[in-house]
């Protein structure tokens, strides 16, 4: 059998993985603080028929030797954080993270989740809480005569009172941060947990460690860019065909093979 149909088989398989990814990227362009991936790849074992640097002669060696490759396989998938277009919406609990920086959210399980969704809002107690209803960590309520919300680029938050002539602290926002924040598990719902890859969390205030600051009434959108993912599409569409194109080919070449005569 021709070792160049299963060679080309794994570049299908491959490039069938990089649209997959190439896909979501596309389907998240409107998800609030997502991070679009990039497939990496990786050339499979090779067959050695030739080792170079083998003697041919008491003095003679061979420069060059001849291996075979057996193909490719996806090795990873890597987020990119890089920072997307912020987008001003004029609602106070609507926070970005300008740097670097996850806001902390309490699990059902009581567990820690990170995310870049800024987009708040008050439960029926009036403490904040994301779209899902979890908790940011750590804990704070807004008090239902509460007029006003200001949120600093320090993560104080501080409400205006009736009858108060200043306003009231609420309490301070937190950013966690990791050594490779690419090692995050991704677990949906604009969530990632840490793990062994990512480190542990570094938690400090906004604007301090090198952690980013907080902007109000804005929220971060997706960093996809529409037009770079249709290009990585086409390529990844034309690699498809090309090593389709390859199968083929290989059948072919082995089709007139079997229909030789002595």
């Amino acid at each position: 059998m021709m070792r160049s149909l299963w060679t080309a088989g794994s570049g299908m398989v491959a490039q069938q993985a990089n649209i997959d990814v190439i896909s979501n990227n596309l389907a998240n362009v409107n998800t609030t603080g997502y991070k679009k991936v990039r497939t990496d790849f990786q050339d499979l074992i090779y067959q050695t028929i030739r080792q170079a640097g083998a003697t041919t002669g008491p003095d003679n060696m061979l420069p060059t030797g001849v291996q075979m490759g057996h193909g490719v396989r996806q090795v990873a998938t890597q987020r990119i954080f890089t920072t997307g277009n912020f987008q001003a919406t004029g609602n106070p609990l609507d926070i970005a993270i300008e740097g670097d920086g996850f806001l902390q959210i309490t699990m059902p399980d009581g567990t820690l989740g990170y995310t870049r969704d800024g987009t708040l809002k008050k439960d029926a107690q009036g403490r904040i809480v994301t779209s899902e209803g979890y908790f940011l960590e750590p804990q704070i309520t807004i008090p239902q005569a509460a007029t006003a919300v200001t949120i600093s680029s320090e993560g104080i938050v501080t409400a205006t009172i009736p009858g108060q002539t200043t306003p009231q602290e609420l309490g301070q926002i937190q950013l966690a941060r990791f050594v490779n924040p690419a090692g995050l598990d991704s677990i949906g719902r604009n969530l990632f947990k840490e793990n062994n890859a990512s480190g542990p969390a570094v938690v400090s205030n906004p604007g301090t460690d090198g952690a980013g600051t907080i902007v109000q009434n804005y929220i971060e959108m997706a960093n996809v860019q529409i037009v770079e993912e249709m290009v990585n599409m086409i390529i990844a569409q034309r690699a498809y065909e090309i090593n389709a194109k390859a199968v083929t080919t290989s059948d072919e070449m082995l089709s007139t093979a079997n229909q030789m005569k002595r």
